[in-house]
């Protein structure tokens, strides 16, 4: 693996965990892919820092069992504008 792949996998794992950021929010801050997020933490990290994957799984996790409570939320806000 190259050096700058397994600089960028760690950068975003502090990233995550950081700011307790979600794979889109990560994926527009390092102007990459979710796609390229996604296999940086659960792929490429493990090999490099199996402990810090661990970290930025548990993050990742967290916000994969919200994420149906935040999309209702985003589509309530979303209606409440509309009739106004």
């Amino acid at each position: 693996m190259k050096d700058y792949i397994e600089e960028r996998a760690v950068e975003i794992a502090y990233y995550i965990i950081e700011n307790k950021a979600t794979v889109r929010q990560t994926a527009k801050a390092f102007g990459v892919s979710k796609s390229t997020i996604h296999k940086d933490v659960t792929d490429r990290l493990l090999v490099i820092n199996p402990s810090l994957a661990a970290e930025a799984r548990k993050v990742l996790d967290v916000n994969k069992s919200e994420r149906h409570i935040r999309g209702g939320l985003a589509t309530k806000e979303k209606y409440l504008h509309q009739h106004i």
